[in-house]
């Protein structure tokens, strides 16, 4: 087995791409103006400029990209300069409905008059029962009351006299008992008791009885007529009332109609109000006397409610008062009564009552005229949030309800309050996940939003996004009142936000964290008593990031190194490779080495994935595997059966593994057992492979390169120790400054490469070899290796057939 690789490793200077603190042209931030753009969205930013400037139905739209990239920022920076140059909407009232109580009236007015509306209708309801009751207490009112009950106490006197007028000749009187009015018979004036009646002749009783029926009859006719004349009666008291409440409540009614003189659709409403109160005016001064007076406790509610004269009153839904421009509302609340409004109820003698007062506006109604920027996550978790806020964007209105009333789940009378018109543009955020399941599961989707504006995850890493980034931190240090950072500090986080983007042409475009390390950079150089933020701050900061989230990295190197993690570091082995795998601790992430092995023996030409078989492996790892098929099949066996059973495992792996990432050191294993070739532990590998043994790039690269490198060094370095990655992936390195000094020292190496047989010359010591004009690989040589133990595995499989064959 040779000693050094012959594939060309990368040098140090390839490892880690530093921005120059001196080219960046200033000392500190402080030199740096303020930025006011966002910082390499110019397609995102483009989308939303169009999406938000053009009227349009479904013109609405979805900010999609991964967390903290900026997206709620950028939408609330451009929507909120577009907003500043459109008017204020109006405001929204909600009065009550004279003929339809239970749906309730929706009012315009211009911005601001709301208040004023509602002020002054509530002042004219606190005065319109006091005044009601002093106009209908008043003199004048009475005395003209008492004269027509005086009226219809004479015309039914002089009705029943006229009677009695005809009937005394004839020796009958008309006369009022405590059970009625009759008659009876009289002589010289005088009633005849019954005695004395019996004592008149016969023919004079009969006489007398005759008449006395007659007249009675008369008196019924008389008496028949009182109802209509106390219909008429009630109808001259009750035009009474009217005349009377007309004339408090046009009185009362004046500066309302003066200061809404030039809106119609309230001048119409006050109107309505005052034939309202005429209509009612006499159940209002009855029902508040009774209020006032002895009545149980339990019904004074009910009293009170009839008195009540705040049904006059107004409910502001909206007041734009102090609003000065269009609104931009962004909301955090987003269930379905917060969307579209609701009406609350509250409970009355054991039951639940409303009126208009207890209508809610929701988030629509507050951004109506402007814009409304919502989580599409959040809106999703709500029942029937997403529903409701389609409903509204499509019928171009806010109808008022419950959930459960829109479902037709409520049989319970309750209000209907009219609906509003909507004129909104609303803003959705969401990841890329959340955007392609809508366009895919809702068909009225892309209808309603139809601007993506796709945000990016990085930004291309030239002199001037470096400078524009530099005056970002600039504007975010001064924003947040902490310390400014120099050049190298500067520098330096370009160098993280570079690593964060696994590439060395690009920067991360993921503000947060930005944002999060210069405060805790900030931390760091005040506990050191800086008044400017250095690079070792820096440096600080980001291994104290590394240093909270590494109890997992830490007690995986303390399992290798007390070897309880069988992970090998020198030496070699038939069967095994040292793959790579990342990680994830909330926002950090590190590596670690996984023990690959493979066996092979005779079979069918099955490549087991052991993983696959225990339902651990997920299908783009299994994919991987099976890839590793088709490779084998389409380089050894093409005249010959593909005649083994190889299994492969990762070892000491207890959860999930998904990725093709090690499908190269599965290969490497698998290919090392076939032809017996021993595989170097001094060295990890990372890469997935194709078909034709091509080598892919992968993720992670860096910290699956720092991975190993920390396993080995917990053994110390030798010196032989390194990381084959997929070339492609050379220009994703930013390592750590431990490793890059390593590899500049001769301790430790990366070796990038294009195909297997390149990663078999690193692994092995050993030449990959090419097929001859004859179809024969080189030989000595790996590949050489592995076709020869094919051909013995498929004699052998021959062999065994002609054996049964014979039998």
């Amino acid at each position: 087995m040779a000693g050094r690789p012959s594939i060309r490793e990368l040098p140090a200077a390839a490892l880690y791409r530093a921005t120059d603190p001196a080219a960046l042209g200033f000392a500190t931030t402080a030199d740096l103006p303020d930025l006011d753009d966002i910082v390499g969205q110019e397609r995102a930013v483009e989308a939303i400029v169009f999406a938000i400037g053009l009227d349009a139905d479904g013109y609405n739209v979805f900010a999609l990209g991964p967390t903290g990239t900026g997206k709620l920022t950028t939408l609330t920076t451009y929507v909120g300069r577009l907003a500043a140059g459109r008017p204020a909407p109006p405001d929204w009232c909600y009065v009550h409905e004279p003929g339809a109580p239970q749906r309730p009236r929706a009012l315009r007015l211009p911005r601001g008059l709301g208040a004023t509306f509602r002020d002054e209708m509530a002042r004219f309801a606190a005065d319109l029962r006091g005044a009601l009751g002093a106009a209908f207490d008043d003199e004048r009112f009475r005395s003209r009351r008492e004269a027509l009950d005086e009226e219809l106490k004479e015309r039914r006197e002089k009705a029943l006299e006229a009677i009695d007028a005809l009937a005394r000749p004839e020796g009958i009187a008309v006369v009022r008992t405590p059970v009625g009015v009759g008659c009876l018979p009289v002589v010289d004036g005088h009633p005849l008791d019954a005695e004395a009646f019996r004592r008149l002749p016969e023919d004079e009783q009969a006489r007398l009885r005759a008449r006395m029926e007659a007249f009675e009859e008369k008196v019924e006719e008389v008496m028949r007529r009182f109802p209509r004349w106390e219909r008429e009666q009630r109808r001259k008291v009750r035009d009474l009332e009217r005349e009377t409440a007309l004339r408090t409540v046009e009185h009362l009614l004046e500066d309302p109609r003066r200061s809404m003189a030039d809106q119609p659709d309230v001048l119409a409403h006050l109107d309505r109000v005052q034939a309202d109160v005429v209509e009612h005016a006499g159940v209002l001064v009855a029902a508040a006397a009774a209020q006032e007076g002895d009545i149980p406790a339990a019904l004074r509610p009910i009293a009170s409610e009839a008195a009540s004269t705040r049904r006059y009153e107004v409910n502001l839904l909206v007041d734009n008062a102090a609003t000065p421009h269009a609104p931009v509302v962004i909301a955090d609340d987003v269930g379905y009564g917060d969307l579209v409004g609701r009406v609350e109820y509250t409970a009355t003698l054991g039951a639940l009552t409303t009126d208009f007062h207890l209508i809610r506006p929701g988030a629509l109604h507050r951004a109506n005229g402007g814009y409304l920027i919502l989580e599409a996550l959040k809106v999703l978790q709500q029942p029937m949030a997403w529903e409701g806020l389609k409903r509204a964007l499509r019928a171009k209105e806010i109808r008022i309800g419950s959930p459960a009333q829109a479902l037709g789940l409520v049989t319970t009378v309750t209000l209907e309050p009219e609906p509003i018109p909507l004129d909104v543009k609303v803003a959705l955020v969401g990841d890329r996940r959340i955007y392609a399941l809508l366009a895919a599961a809702d068909p009225d989707f892309l209808e309603l939003f139809k601007i993506a504006a796709d945000f990016e995850e990085d930004v291309p890493r030239t002199p001037a996004t470096t400078g524009v980034y530099a005056r970002l931190l600039a504007t975010l240090a001064r924003r947040e009142g902490l310390r400014p950072l120099d050049a190298g500090a500067v520098a330096r986080i370009i160098d993280e936000g570079a690593r964060l983007a696994s590439d060395q042409e690009r920067i991360s475009a993921h503000m947060r964290t930005f944002s999060d390390l210069i405060h805790e950079t900030d931390s760091v150089a005040g506990a050191a008593g800086r008044d400017v933020a250095t690079t070792p701050d820096v440096e600080a900061a980001i291994e104290g990031r590394r240093r909270r989230a590494g109890r997992a990295r830490e007690r995986l190197l303390d399992a290798v190194e007390r070897g309880l993690l069988l992970v090998q570091t020198t030496g070699a082995a038939v069967g095994q490779a040292n793959g790579l795998s990342v990680v994830f601790t909330g926002d950090q992430a590190f590596g670690m080495p996984s023990r690959i092995t493979a066996t092979v023996r005779l079979g069918a030409g099955d490549v087991v994935d052991i993983e696959r078989e225990v339902e651990l492996g997920g299908p783009i790892h299994s994919k991987g595997v099976l890839i590793l098929s088709g490779f084998l099949g389409g380089r050894y066996a093409r005249d010959l059966p593909l005649s083994l059973h190889a299994s492969l495992v990762f070892e000491q792996t207890y959860g999930g593994v998904e990725g093709d990432s090690a499908s190269l050191a599965e290969l490497v294993a698998l290919l090392s057992a076939l032809g017996d070739v021993p595989v170097r532990q001094s060295i990890a590998i990372t890469g997935s492979v194709d078909q034709r043994g091509d080598v892919q790039p992968v993720g992670g690269v860096n910290e699956k390169v720092e991975g190993f490198f920390d396993a080995c060094a917990l053994r110390d370095l030798t010196g032989d120790q390194g990381v084959v990655i997929p070339a492609q992936n050379g220009r994703d390195l930013m390592l750590r400054h431990d490793v890059v000094g390593a590899v500049a020292a001769g301790r430790f190496h990366v070796w990038p490469v294009t195909t297997v047989d390149e990663a078999l010359q690193v692994l092995t010591g050993v030449r990959a070899g090419r097929r001859g004009r004859t179809g024969a690989w080189t030989p000595g040589s790996v590949n050489a290796a592995v076709e020869a133990r094919l051909r013995v595995l498929a004699e052998t499989t021959r062999a065994f057939a002609r054996g049964e064959a014979t039998e």
